[in-house]
């Protein structure tokens, strides 16, 4: 068992799929001799060979379109965008296509690929490197979208997505990518894919997020914990399809609820775990449901960052204004 940051897992989880299965094979830009612009892809191409960890031309539609073709014939890729403000030029293959494979063919075929992205802000990075736009994804049927919050839910979270028989949208924190260590046994053991995890049992107030944002959302709840607030944490990881029968236990339990997504506000995801809440969970809610996220803009260069990220203190303050109800 080593100490691992989060790049490092998505690295592990990589090596030991494609040692154990030889359909895996990863491509994308920059990916094989360079090791990936984050290095998450470093040492693949010398342990694998260059047939089976391949660059790209810059080119994301024909990542996207060369990943579905060989999911369709047998192999299961691993189709890496450097960034996902360049995904959307693989958006015609990914949501025409991978995701209605099995529909379409009535399920003679089926699609299991892994579209790996590093998304969201937090690292200074230019424009169409920082969006976090996971909703896009989240509303397509056929799509399932994952994204890992720690080291051991990025090893677990990648390996159940690489054997899943359908595509799968994995998102990487690029702000958590080396924010952290934690222990990873590489044993090969994946996390169930479309089940929240509680990372911290409360009794006050439900805090729900996702991705970056959950290392904010702990922290915040060290904080209420300090004033004698009690609130239950618990990392989404599958966004769609939501696991909505956790998210309202704990609801019901603790009867408040504030969700933390970095994403703009409108149409976001909390959006949607809101509107469940509020459907099947009404009479177990002593306040209504609070949402702390980021703004209804472009996100902003360095200077401005982390004004837009949501902050520890944001969160606290939520907290407080349902609690105070």
């Amino acid at each position: 068992m080593a100490d691992v940051t989060l790049v490092e897992a998505v690295n592990m989880a990589l090596a030991h799929e494609m040692a154990a299965n030889e359909d895996v094979v990863v491509l994308g830009e920059d990916i094989a001799t360079n090791g990936g612009v984050f290095r998450a892809t470093v040492g693949l191409k010398d342990r694998f060979g260059f047939k089976r960890v391949m660059d790209t031309p810059l080119a994301e539609n024909l990542i996207a379109g060369t990943a579905v073709g060989m999911a369709t014939q047998g192999l299961r890729p691993v189709a890496e965008f450097q960034f996902m403000g360049f995904i959307y030029a693989g958006m015609e293959q990914i949501i025409s296509h991978a995701a209605r494979m099995r529909n379409r063919t009535r399920g003679r075929l089926s699609c299991p690929v892994v579209f790996r992205a590093p998304f969201g802000g937090g690292i200074h990075a230019p424009e169409h490197h920082s969006e976090s736009t996971e909703a896009l994804f989240a509303h397509i049927p056929g799509l399932r979208v994952v994204i890992p919050s720690s080291p051991k839910r990025a090893y677990g979270l990648l390996l159940a997505s690489i054997r899943n028989n359908d595509p799968v949208v994995f998102l990487e924190p690029k702000r958590l990518y080396r924010a952290v260590t934690q222990s990873v046994e590489d044993d090969g053991e994946a996390l169930p894919l479309d089940t929240c995890f509680t990372l911290r049992e409360g009794s006050d107030v439900t805090l729900i997020s996702w991705g970056a944002s959950i290392a904010e959302t702990l922290e915040a709840a060290d904080a209420l914990a300090e004033q004698g607030v009690s609130a239950e944490v618990i990392d989404v990881a599958t966004i769609s399809p939501l696991d909505r029968e956790t998210l309202l236990c704990s609801v019901a339990k603790t009867g408040r609820c504030v969700i933390v997504h970095e994403a703009c506000r409108n149409v976001g995801v909390g959006a949607e775990i809101a509107a469940s809440i509020a459907e099947a969970a009404f009479l177990d809610l002593q306040a209504p449901v609070v949402r702390v996220t980021g703004y209804d803009t472009i996100m902003p260069y360095a200077r401005n960052e982390m004004a837009y990220l949501p902050q520890v203190a944001d969160i606290v303050e939520a907290v407080e204004q349902v609690i105070a109800l």
